[in-house]
Formats: structure tokens, sequence, C-alpha cells
């Protein structure tokens, strides 16, 4: 059996992720809020999708930022690289919609 106070701390803690993964799923959904609009300016001025450069200084600032705050570069890296593959695909997506429209 465990120990009543270890339960409860154990709970605490849960309720903490619980509340950090709430936010995170609602800073994801601006972010793509954003990204959203980013993909809408491209695809009207014909820009590409995927901007290497911008994806590269991004990385090396979130690798940093990681750094900073204890994380591993790494994992964070990998983290930023899931979010860009899935904004491309958004921005490509928009792209052929809007493309679409004008014939």
């Amino acid at each position: 059996m465990v120990d009543p106070e270890v339960k409860k701390e154990l709970a605490g803690y849960r309720q903490s992720i619980d509340n950090i993964d709430a936010a995170l799923v609602h800073m994801l959904a601006e972010r793509f809020r954003c990204t959203k609009a980013v993909g809408v300016l491209k695809a009207r001025y014909d820009l590409p999708p995927a901007d290497p450069a911008r994806e590269e200084y991004q990385i090396e600032r979130l690798r940093k930022l990681a750094r900073d705050a204890d994380l591993d570069p790494d994992f964070a890296e990998k983290f930023l690289n899931f979010i860009i593959k899935e904004v491309i695909r958004h921005h490509e997506a928009i792209a052929a919609d809007l493309g679409g429209s004008d014939t």
C-alpha cells in the first residue's frame, strides 16, 4: 500500500503536469494560428512554403533556449522539427487551396 503522503505528493505533481499539458496545447494552437496567417501570406505572394534559412535560425535559437533552460537541446530540436514539418504541410495545403481557387 502506498503511503497517503506519497499519493498526495504524486497527485500534486500530476496536477501540475496536467496544467502544463493544457497550456502547451493552447500555446501550440496559438502558434499554428500565427503560422496559418504566414501560410496565407506566402501563398498570396507566391512564396515557397519552406524557408530553410529561417528554419536553421529557429533551430539554433531553440537549442540555445533549451540549454539555458537545462533542457536537452536535441529533444528541443526534434520537437521543433516536428512542428516545422507540420507547418510546411499546412503551408503547402494553403497554397494548393488558394492556387486552385483562381482557376
